[in-house]
């Protein structure tokens, strides 16, 4: 039906209805479900609600609403028909839809010429674009193919690449699609030389962080690895890399550095809480660079009722600045909690390293002097020299709170007398957590901890070499570090030995919010264990800051002060 004669028939509808312009007018769409309904919904919601009515020309503007957002899904020829009820004075106007026959595509003539004729990314988004022959025509879809190969080709340094050819035809009485797309790529650039402007860290030092060879083909997420990796170092306050596209030489374009160095003195303060050490307040001194080879100085303290201490860190880059360089390492910290009063000093030296696995190994020698008193009689005052050695990894996928994920641990430390030390001990720690998730709204995480000390007496063993379990990350329902073996007068020793485990499931509530259930389960112990077990209920959000958790516990195998309630910040594992 043409426009002329459709204009007729709906004005003779409406003086058949006897319609008026009502603004009680209310509409509702018929006959259609999936997105052809959720794109005709988005279409029709661009008519105010006020210009509803049952008129010819309402109607004339709804049709052509629908029909355009049934085009866009291969829908060419649609039918109409109309209800309209009257009740209260007020008007319902009920439309119903015939969506019509599918268009599909007959013709699909996709070509990539120049040097990306065969690189597997543009064949691979002309495959999963959905524009093969025989498909439902989705105008949406061809848009999309269009957008995404300039897209594409910007991405890997096709800078002169262009759509040289776009053309879709519909034959509708055929139910028939014809695409021609030509695209043009033209060759593809390489890096060039990297230039730095603003730098006042050994540009033998900057280079390592590049994370191409001048020759590679270019990749503009290489570049983002690039300022991904200046920004980690911490050595700069302003940052910026890019092609510098208007000086190409031959098939090269050079990439330009522009930087601003980090302030030279850094300070951060802040009040924290968790239930293990309660409330704490933070103060921070940095020095992000020290010296043009990128040394830096971090010192923090935290003031705590139970755990005040003071940490410094001195770090060396190596040629390797992320992942190769030593750190010297001190701190005092005093303990005193349950049964516990110690005073530790420490200094030591750490040298570590990234492995191509993606493991990172610290190998490590530290000094320490620890003065301390522990459960009812025992007192002590050890000098320990502790060679060790530790492999960790950590993976995550999906940002703030991870869909994703693992973390492992192992760690060795060995003291014996005839290198100085005043006990022979040998320490080990085992360490591993997992976060999986199923759809968008269920999340598990499972951990497990293990450690052993060998030494022969427990008394040889310094406070902090010990294992005591209970708390935010170790066995919820009992408070930090609670559970131990104890002496003859029922007060805390200290345990050879520790295992802890923890499953949790987690529900998203709503959008940031998220339930919690969880079951933990473990001991300490010397000679044998008295296992321990937690449940309880918790409550998730994730923050700008970082998941923020809020835990309900109940420590199944005590007498008293069963319930706890667990606080804390930062990740999961």
């Amino acid at each position: 039906m043409n426009k002329q004669f459709k204009r007729f028939s709906l004005t003779a509808l409406a003086m058949t209805f006897s319609a008026t312009v009502s603004a009680g007018t209310t509409l509702s769409i018929k006959g259609l479900s999936g997105k052809l309904n959720e794109n005709v919904e988005a279409y029709v919601s661009a008519i105010p609600k006020d210009d509803y009515s049952t008129s010819g020309r309402f109607r004339e503007q709804l049709e052509d609403e629908i029909e355009d957002a049934l085009k866009a899904l291969g829908r060419y020829q649609p039918t109409f028909s109309y209800a309209v009820e009257e009740e209260d004075g007020n008007t319902h106007l009920t439309v119903t839809v015939d969506a019509g026959p599918k268009t599909r595509i007959a013709r699909s003539d996709i070509r990539i010429t120049g040097m990306a004729k065969n690189d597997p990314d543009f064949l691979e988004l002309v495959r999963t674009s959905g524009l093969g022959i025989g498909r439902v025509l989705n105008h949406g879809k061809y848009e999309s193919l269009k957008s995404s190969l300039s897209s594409l080709a910007l991405r890997k340094g096709y800078f002169d690449a262009e759509l040289t050819q776009s053309k879709l035809e519909v034959a509708p009485t055929r139910s028939e699609a014809f695409i021609m797309i030509e695209f043009a790529a033209g060759q593809r650039y390489r890096f060039g030389e990297t230039l730095f402007t603003g730098s006042q860290i050994e540009e033998s030092r900057m280079r390592s962080l590049i994370p191409y060879e001048e020759g590679d083909p270019y990749l503009a997420s290489r570049l983002g690895e690039f300022n991904q990796r200046l920004s980690r170092v911490g050595w700069f306050s302003s940052i910026f890399v890019g092609g510098d596209i208007e000086h190409l030489e031959g098939d090269q374009i050079p990439v330009k550095v522009a930087l601003k160095p980090q302030v030279k003195n850094q300070v951060e303060t802040g009040i924290g809480y968790s239930t293990d050490v309660g409330p704490r307040l933070k103060f921070n001194w940095r020095k992000p660079w020290l010296n043009s080879a990128g040394h830096s100085l971090d010192i923090k303290t935290e003031i705590s009722e139970i755990q005040p201490k003071v940490e410094a860190v001195y770090k060396i880059p190596l040629e390797d600045v992320l992942n190769d360089y030593y750190q010297i390492v001190g701190g005092i910290r005093y303990v005193d909690n349950h049964d516990t009063v110690s005073t530790e000093t420490s200094l030591g030296v750490e040298r570590h390293w990234e492995l191509e696995s993606g493991w990172k190994r610290v190998a490590s020698l530290r000094y320490l002097y620890e003065n301390y008193n522990q459960g009812a009689d025992e007192s002590g005052v050890l000098r320990m020299l502790i060679p060790g050695i530790s492999y960790d990894r950590t993976r995550l996928r999906g940002g703030t709170l991870p869909t994703w994920g693992d973390k492992q641990l192992i760690s060795v430390e060995y003291s014996d007398p005839m290198w100085g030390s005043d006990t022979r001990v040998a320490h080990f720690r085992g360490r591993t957590a997992w976060i999986r998730s199923a759809g968008e709204d269920h999340r598990g995480i499972a951990r497990i901890d293990g450690g052993a000390v060998i030494a022969e007496r427990i008394e040889d063993v310094p406070p902090s070499m010990r294992f005591f379990v209970g708390g935010d990350f170790s066995l919820r329902g009992y408070s930090y570090e609670s559970i131990a073996p104890k002496d003859s007068k029922g007060e805390l020793v200290g345990g050879k030995y520790m295992l802890t485990s923890t499953l949790e499931y987690q529900y998203r509530v709503y959008e940031n919010w998220w339930g919690a259930l969880f079951f933990d389960y473990g001991s300490s112990w010397t000679d044998g264990p008295d296992w321990y077990r937690g449940v309880g209920t918790g409550v998730r959000w994730v923050s700008p800051v970082g998941p923020i958790r809020l835990d309900f516990a109940l420590g199944l195998d005590k007498n008293r002060d069963k319930f706890q309630i667990h606080f804390t910040l930062g990740p999961e594992i």
